[in-house]
């Protein structure tokens, strides 16, 4: 009789073609062995795998945790597996494992037309060749200076570039996501070397490896090796209609409202019965209103060391451009180019 049901839970764990399904030791909650399938030491038929067995008769109390009586000194009913059995449960196995590895990529295989805005990601294209290194990008007047970056990798193509001439694109990882939303907000569309600097949240396309469900070779690969958010995930059909920039928006925009947040609680703490500081406001606006914008820049010029930096945030303000815009222009622009901004604004 016992030999008759182990039979059975072979065949019905050879026919699983899901592979999930195993039997399982009630005691120790791992799989059976294949030589435990029809292993049976009590006679009231409870099965358990043989080093539960064994630990029980040696270690505890020799009785059957099912019907309580002692165990006897051979297991009721055991008849090992054959060679030919084991091999024959091995290979279907294998099958099984195959079958649901070959599943698992077919309900991957979409990803391949998917891209996945990372939060902490700026992509920066533009950069002219003296910016072109990641230890330069990485310091603090650059984009250093906006939180901690995990890594900067450069792509030399100048597919991004336009009629500008030779440059690089970089895409800058930091640690946090909103220090990445704080870079591209100051250093978009700003002029550099006569080229503009264009940037924006970086995507990822899906290791290779991981739709196939295999494991990945690459110790420093840089590609998605488990599913992404999906409200941060886009085809490429929803890119070209402008699906991951409206996100991106929405990111940008929830950042701003929590800053304001927290810039209306601390001017309210400051103002306390009213006897306000209306400098305070003044310092955080962006330009373009008149003597508003020239004391923002003003301020903004006092955080760069270069005079000739200074004269470059000042110009910016004359024209319009925002404090940060210019203050990235300042840290961006090298001392002579700055200078040579700046005199237009002071004929």
């Amino acid at each position: 009789m016992f030999r008759f049901l182990a039979l059975l839970i072979i065949v019905n764990m050879m026919n699983n073609s899901s592979g999930d399904e195993q039997v399982e030791c009630p005691l120790c909650m791992e799989p059976l062995e294949v030589d435990d399938l029809n292993f049976y030491p009590c006679t009231c038929g409870y099965q358990i795998c043989r080093f539960c067995w064994h630990r029980i008769r040696t270690d505890e109390n020799e009785l059957c945790p099912a019907c309580r009586k002692a165990y006897p000194e051979n297991p009721a009913d055991f008849t090992p597996l054959s060679q030919e059995q084991i091999a024959a449960f091995k290979a279907e196995k294998r099958q099984r494992d195959q079958q649901r590895r070959a599943k698992i990529s077919e309900n991957r295989k979409h990803l391949a037309n998917v891209r996945v805005v990372q939060k902490n990601l700026v992509f920066v294209v533009g950069l002219p060749p003296r910016l072109a290194d990641p230890e330069i990008l990485k310091k603090h007047e650059y984009f250093g200076k906006y939180g901690k970056i995990h890594k900067v990798v450069i792509n030399p193509s100048t597919t991004y570039a336009g009629v500008q001439g030779p440059s690089a694109s970089a895409y800058v990882t930091y640690i946090n996501n909103n220090d990445a939303l704080r870079a591209i907000q100051s250093v978009n569309n700003i002029m550099i070397d006569g080229r503009l600097i264009k940037t924006s949240l970086g995507t990822t396309k899906y290791c290779s490896h991981f739709m196939k469900n295999q494991t990945c070779p690459k110790p420093d690969c840089m590609y998605l090796h488990e599913l992404g958010d999906q409200e941060a995930s886009f085809t490429k059909e929803e890119m070209h209609q402008g699906k991951h920039q409206e996100y991106e928006k929405r990111l940008h925009d929830a950042m701003q409202a929590q800053l304001g947040l927290t810039s209306a609680a601390g001017a309210n703490s400051q103002n306390g019965g009213g006897s306000g500081n209306s400098s305070s406001g003044g310092a955080t606006a962006t330009g373009g209103g008149g003597g508003g914008g020239a004391s923002t820049a003003s301020t903004m010029a006092g955080l760069v060391s270069s005079s000739s930096a200074a004269a470059v945030v000042a110009a910016a303000a004359g024209g319009g451009t925002t404090a940060a815009a210019a203050v990235a222009a300042a840290a961006l622009i090298p001392p002579a180019a700055a200078a040579a901004a700046a005199a237009p604004s002071a004929a």
